[in-house]
């Protein structure tokens, strides 16, 4: 495990013990948990970014845009409402 030291304006730092208080925790594993929650946050925005860019995983297009020399019985009632691409 990883020492890391970080300077912090005193009243930030009286702000972080409040608030870990009352979940009865040190502001070290205060700080730990919110570390995890910005990289989970930045782990989704980047998955959620390279799907959207990635050809090869499919998307969902609206039904409207039948894909072009698609049998007719496409457009029925009884297909979904969208169509992989």
């Amino acid at each position: 495990m990883s020492t890391l030291t970080i300077r912090l304006p005193d009243d930030k730092h009286e702000r972080l013990k409040a608030l870990a208080k009352p979940k009865a925790i040190s502001v070290n594993k205060l700080i730990d948990e919110l570390a995890t929650v910005a990289l989970a946050n930045f782990d989704a925005r980047v998955r959620f970014e390279d799907r959207d860019t990635a050809s090869s995983i499919p998307t969902l297009r609206p039904k409207s845009s039948r894909p072009s020399g698609a049998p007719s019985h496409f457009g029925s009632a009884r297909q979904s409402t969208f169509w992989l691409r």
